[in-house]
């Protein structure tokens, strides 16, 4: 059986169409870009994200697990809490760029 030709498209390959399809699915959430725009502010803590967004840690302790797996944001340990924040600069350009164009 002939090995199937990998779909390209100008220089991306399926898998790599298949992730940034995954990656806009994190943005398709307004808790997630609540979350994200309020670790605009730096490094939280889930109790402190609950309160600035007035949600329950239930609810955004879930969407902290997707945006972690998504490599959104990062976590690092500090005694007994979990600290968050955004995984690199990149995650606050999009939701900076996708905000103006909404303004335009």
């Amino acid at each position: 059986m002939p090995k199937q030709k990998e779909y390209t498209l100008k220089g991306l390959s399926e898998r790599e169409l298949l992730e940034l399809a995954d990656l806009f699915k994190m943005f398709a959430d307004s808790t997630r870009i609540k979350i994200l725009y309020d670790l605009f502010d730096g490094e939280k803590n889930v109790t402190e994200i609950c309160e600035d967004i007035e949600m329950n840690q239930s609810a955004v302790s879930h969407q902290l697990r997707a945006l972690k797996t998504a490599k959104l944001i990062k976590s690092r340990r500090d005694g007994k809490s979990v600290m968050y924040s955004l995984d690199d600069d990149h995650v606050k350009t999009i939701i900076e760029m996708g905000k103006e164009h909404i303004e335009e």
